[in-house]
């Protein structure tokens, strides 16, 4: 049987406002809804980068962070992210941290918009990524954070992702090492985000 997968829609105060089909909400007036961004560190410390396919409807072919998503409808943000994390990448992640519970973006390319309130996370994975799913990325990198940090800033990291752009910035604030990067208070996550743990 298959089902649709459903985003969570919202109004300007972060509240559910109903729900829409992933596959029908992005177009060139896309509603506000809910997602997430993870930046994922490797055993040694480096961060997974990812290209995203081609063949996607939403920024095809720009780099970005390791991954993003959508929760569900009732779906606990951490919980929705580790199962993204195995479904896009084929890996568990551990160390889930809340950074960037507020960061909120409006971005256009082609035509279509993303338009969300998509709190931002770091993890930390133990493996390789493996064959990744190839309707949502094209290419993997590993990469130290500062110079990736810092090609970004500069605005040399050829077709970043204008969310992870904004994202970099907003995290250079938090200062240079991630490990170092304070939690973020859960309280400032959408209303409509919540977490299981």
């Amino acid at each position: 049987m298959v089902t649709t997968e459903e985003v969570v829609l919202l109004d300007e105060s972060g509240v559910a406002a109903g729900t829409a089909s992933k596959a029908d909400v992005h177009h060139a007036d896309t509603p506000l809804h809910l997602a997430f961004s993870c930046y994922v560190f490797d055993g040694r410390g480096d961060l997974v980068v990812t290209r995203r396919a081609r063949s996607k409807a939403t920024f095809p072919g720009v780099w970005t962070n390791t991954f993003c998503g959508h929760p569900a409808p009732g779906e606990p943000m951490d919980l929705a992210i580790r199962r993204r994390a195995r479904q896009e990448l084929g890996i568990d992640v551990d160390e889930l941290r809340l950074v960037l519970p507020a960061f909120r973006y409006r971005a256009e390319q082609g035509g279509v918009a993303e338009n969300e309130m998509c709190p931002v996370f770091v993890a930390r994975t133990a493996e390789a990524p493996g064959e990744p799913d190839p309707s949502e990325v094209d290419e993997i990198r590993t990469v130290a954070w500062a110079p990736f940090r810092d090609d970004v800033l500069a605005g040399s990291w050829p077709g970043i992702s204008p969310w992870c752009a904004d994202q970099v910035r907003d995290l250079t604030r938090l200062g240079p090492d991630p490990v170092g990067w304070a939690p973020g208070d859960p309280r400032a996550l959408p209303p409509a985000a919540f977490l299981a743990s």
